[in-house]
């Protein structure tokens, strides 16, 4: 396997992570050489871990704690109780930037270019939180926000929390049904939103759909509009009135650690939405610790890495000012006007981690483009890609634009734990093909069906003990029943996070696909990454997704293979067939291949076996998802026509 990183000599002198090493060296007495000592020492001694990141990034809390780790049992863990914190204080206490360094970058195709100094940002959260107490927003109530990814969802939301209310939000590509779906759950008493925006060249209305999220949410006490675009809403208050008229003092409501922070959702491909509760304190540790140790951001460094306000990567881009580096926030078409945006905007705004998602970075490089010759990258020290398994070709094509003073850091890990349960770090090697290994606290492993760990064979990414940012629950689920059911059914006390893994003896690993979407044929597993990686360097395909149907008699059942064709190919299946069996191995060669328009995906860019392997079962679409959580919208509809093809 091609090595693309070593890390420096002196890695332990310029590293974020090198520095945190040396000072829990002094403080444990203990001595670690490397990462996986370090790591095992964060899984094995949680308190002494968790404790030494407290420390290490000065967490203040009004009260003192009365144990790191009171209760370890999962689910239910308890942690740092008797602690009383705010992340919005944490986030807005600038200690190693100037006040009118800049903090925000807001780059739109709906309007100019909105930049914030670090200054203005915290009065424009002092102002927006002393407008929602002005309408009776008190801890524990929930604002949502049908909002873009622009710099005034930030302030309402750090405002939000800087007054112990709950937050959550949803894009406004997203229609009224899917937001429905999702905030009432939470009973919501403050609604923000826009009328509508620009996506590329094209003017979004959204009017409508906010009638009917208002006309479905009747706990509603409020609704705010953040003017955005060139039509306005009725009956609303405005958002820049709102501001303008409220009070200029900040203050911040003392919660508890496990306090509800946000809420996410789960994608709802697959049933109602999950709500997904995270903890300032939990939240406030991992991207702490994921930021500055994973991510090596500090004061100086800007980060860049497109996002919906319905990914949890939008929480993870604003955590970066709890490290005083700075993000660029972008609304709009990231691939327009062309496929080379992204590139252009890091040069233009002197980004120093880019990140990506897998499908970029291959469509880049399959499109021929050169973003290290074309535009000025030099502060770029670390892209980051996450979303999906991005292949081996991937990262070599990035070493090569890049160079070796480029870390490829890719992870995998999602909205459950809001951050990267497998990733690198600049003091782990990176081999082409494989994330580096588990994070810091994270005991992942990868266990077989009899809940054995494994190594050199795929198996269930577990999760064997607690870390902060578990989720302290779903919202509504009172009992934890569909909280239990969902990460603890099969193996209790023990996370199960659905995801198809291979380790190998060194630590690093492998994501081979979601486990429900893995495919069993002939008794042997297999993962649907590894058929992407190889038809996708096929020149005449363009996308592809494989689906397994079983035989309920036992029998091999049958591999069905979908495909997009570029642009004027032709489809061998004897040369697809022929790479696959060379490639993987004869059980790996489909029995039916079918030319599609597009493959299904959702937002963020997963492709989705599981719905089409459920339509191809015969389930109507309505039951298997919602258009509004597809990319794009119609692209489920011919596999539908197929299974009535099939007589499904």
């Amino acid at each position: 396997m091609t090595s693309l990183w070593t890390p420096p000599a002196d890695w332990r002198d310029i590293t974020r992570i090198g520095q945190f090493l040396q000072l829990a060296e002094a403080g444990t007495g203990r001595t670690f050489a490397n990462y996986d000592e370090l790591w095992r020492w964060s899984v094995d001694e949680p308190d002494e871990f968790w404790a030494s990141i407290w420390d290490h990034f000065n967490v203040r809390s009004d009260t003192g704690y009365d144990a790191v780790l009171a209760d370890a049992a999962m689910p239910g863990a308890c942690w740092f109780p008797g602690a009383r914190i705010n992340y919005a204080r944490h986030l807005l206490d600038f200690r190693g930037v100037t006040a009118e360094d800049t903090a925000v970058i807001g780059v739109s195709q709906t309007r100019p270019q909105l930049d914030l100094t670090f200054a203005e940002l915290i009065q424009q959260v002092a102002r927006a939180r002393n407008a929602l107490a002005a309408l009776g927003v008190r801890r524990g109530d929930r604002v949502v926000a049908y909002l873009p990814n622009i710099p005034e969802t930030l302030v309402a939301f750090l405002a939000t929390a800087s007054l112990g209310a709950v937050w959550a939000s949803c894009a406004p590509e997203f229609g009224a049904r899917s937001v429905l779906e999702r905030f009432r759950q939470l009973e919501p008493t403050v609604l923000l939103t826009v009328s509508g925006y620009v996506y590329g060249a094209k003017t979004v209305e959204r009017r409508a759909e906010v009638e009917a999220i208002r006309a479905g949410l009747p706990s509603l006490w409020h609704t705010i509009e953040v003017e955005y675009g060139p039509e306005r809403l009725s009956n609303t208050l405005s958002w820049t009135s709102l501001l303008d008229e409220a009070e200029s003092g900040m203050d911040f409501e003392p919660v508890p650690f496990d306090h509800p922070l946000f809420v996410l959702f789960s994608s709802g491909t697959t049933g109602q939405p999950k709500a997904i509760v995270h903890s300032h304190g939990g939240i406030l540790l991992e991207h702490l610790k994921n930021h500055a140790l994973s991510w090596d951001l500090g004061p100086g460094d800007r980060l860049l890495w497109f996002s919906t306000t319905a990914w949890m990567m939008w929480n993870a881009l604003v955590s970066a000012l709890l490290l005083d580096a700075s993000i660029v926030m972008i609304d709009g078409n990231p691939m327009h006007p062309g496929l080379d945006f992204q590139w252009r905007l890091a040069e233009e705004t002197e980004t120093t981690f880019l990140g990506a998602s897998p499908g970029f970075l291959m469509a880049t490089r399959k499109a021929g483009l050169q973003p290290a010759k074309e535009f000025d990258l030099s502060r770029v020290r670390q892209i980051g890609a996450a979303g999906s398994p991005l292949p081996a070709e991937g990262y070599e094509w990035v070493d090569e634009q890049f160079g070796p003073d480029v870390l490829l850091n890719v992870g995998s890990g999602g909205t459950d734990v809001c951050s990267g349960i497998v990733q690198g770090s600049p003091i782990q090697p990176v081999l082409a093909g494989e994330i580096s290994g588990p994070s810091l606290g994270f005991d992942a492993q990868a266990w077989d069906d009899e809940g054995h760990p494994v190594v050199g064979e795929l198996g269930e990414l577990v999760i064997t003990r607690p870390v902060p940012s578990m989720p302290i629950g779903f919202w509504g689920d009172k009992s934890g029943e569909r909280y239990r059911s969902t990460y603890f059914d099969r193996w209790p006390g023990v996370w199960r996070h659905g995801d198809w893994i291979r380790f190998a003896e060194s630590g690093s690993c492998v994501i081979a696909g979601r486990a429900d979407a893995t495919l069993n044929r002939g008794g042997v597993r297999l993962g649907t990454a590894e058929f992407y990686r190889v038809l996708e360097e096929l020149p005449e395909v363009d996308d592809s997704l494989v689906v397994h149907l079983e035989d309920p008699q036992g029998g091999n059942g049958e591999l069905l293979l979908f495909v997009v064709l570029a642009e004027g190919a032709e489809f061998d299946e004897r040369t697809a067939a022929r790479a696959l069996r060379e490639a993987l191995s004869p059980r790996h060669v489909p029995d039916t291949v079918v030319a599609v328009r597009a493959i299904p995906r959702n937002r963020t860019g997963k492709k989705l076996e599981l719905p089409v392997k459920r339509i191809l079962q015969g389930r109507p679409l309505d039951e298997v998802a919602s258009k509004d959580v597809l990319a794009d919208a119609d692209s489920l509809d011919a596999f539908v026509e197929y299974a009535r093809s099939r007589g499904l």
